[in-house]
């Protein structure tokens, strides 16, 4: 179920269901009011956005009020964290089911997104935070997607963004540091078609087991992870999610660029593949652009995609979103 598209004058109400408003700079939240004002759209805060210690009861509650509220025709949440698992338990799901509308965000946001999906059928996605749009420069990418995922229903072809940035924007704006990106790392070659699904490997790791998590069947793959990770523990956590049921039947892998912090290589992320025979009949492809690091594209968790992938060329085209 894919939610109606945005349009002049809409309502995107944010959200906290992990870390809170409270901890975004005021300059940084007006520029992103003011972003999306540019846009044609409008910004509302739910109840609880800025509390310092929301309870679960009220980060539900955001959630389920934004659902219900017939004037918002968009939810973006704040920023990442750490906790929003602890919410999935509580949702209405036939709420959200008969209340379609986008959900977007990234990082810590990957359990609630991939929860939704699965249990309502809603399709989600992966893309900015709120925050992110509080950022002075290197934003033009980002934005970019973003308009093409939610403001039309044409099928978007997926380029890399032509630099790319690790450092602390938020700390400080005038002082950036922006590299070079040389494009997509072919792994594999090979040409897939599916559902698109993902996010931040970790965070998506937390539903296994659980009833939250999707199944894998018929799935393309997006995975990212965060400086947090390094090169055992992204490794062990991909194998982890290699030994869920029907992975066998996944079609394709997208790796989002890594944080500097992480200290994974294209050297180590290729030795890490390489060990894994369940993914040798797939094709593989590195060096996407989303995930921590900025700029980002945005992705629909439930999309459907489509991915070649060639030594010469990449081709990586969101078919239905």
């Amino acid at each position: 179920m894919i939610p109606p598209k945005l349009t002049e004058g809409d309502e995107i109400r944010i959200i906290s269901p992990a870390e809170s408003m409270a901890m975004i700079a005021d300059d940084q939240r007006d520029l992103a009011i003011q972003r999306f004002k540019q846009m044609g759209l409008t910004i509302s805060f739910s109840q609880h956005a800025y509390n310092e210690n929301p309870t679960i009861e009220q980060r539900v509650s955001d959630i389920h009020e934004a659902f219900r509220d017939q004037e918002v025709k968009a939810i973006l949440t704040t920023i990442g964290g750490y906790n929003s698992n602890q919410l999935l338990q509580y949702l209405d799901y036939n709420l959200i089911s008969e209340n379609p509308k986008i959900l977007c965000g990234f990082s810590d946001i990957t359990a609630l997104a991939n929860a939704i999906y699965r249990k309502s059928g809603l399709v989600t996605y992966s893309g900015p935070h709120f925050s992110t749009f509080g950022m002075e420069k290197g934003i033009e990418y980002t934005e970019e997607y973003f308009k093409k995922m939610f403001l039309n229903s044409d099928p978007v072809d997926i380029s890399p963004a032509n630099h790319w940035s690790d450092d602390k924007w938020f700390m400080d704006q005038e002082n950036r540091c922006f590299h070079l990106h040389e494009g997509y790392a072919v792994i594999h070659e090979g040409r897939a078609e599916g559902v698109s699904m993902g996010g931040n490997l970790c965070t998506l790791n937390l539903l296994q087991g659980t009833e939250y998590m999707p199944s894998l069947e018929g799935k393309v793959l997006f995975l990212e992870d965060d400086f947090l990770t390094n090169v055992p523990t992204f490794d062990r956590d991909l194998q982890s999610l290699i030994h869920q049921p029907d992975f066998n039947q996944v079609r394709g892998l997208v790796i989002g660029r890594f944080q500097k912090g992480s200290n994974i290589s294209m050297s180590d992320l290729r030795k890490i593949i390489s060990s894994k025979p369940e993914l040798l009949h797939i094709p593989v492809v590195a060096e996407a652009s989303f995930g921590h690091t900025t700029p980002q594209f945005t992705f629909p968790i439930g999309g459907e995609v489509s991915l070649e992938a060639r030594s010469d060329q990449v081709a990586i085209t969101i078919t239905h979103h």
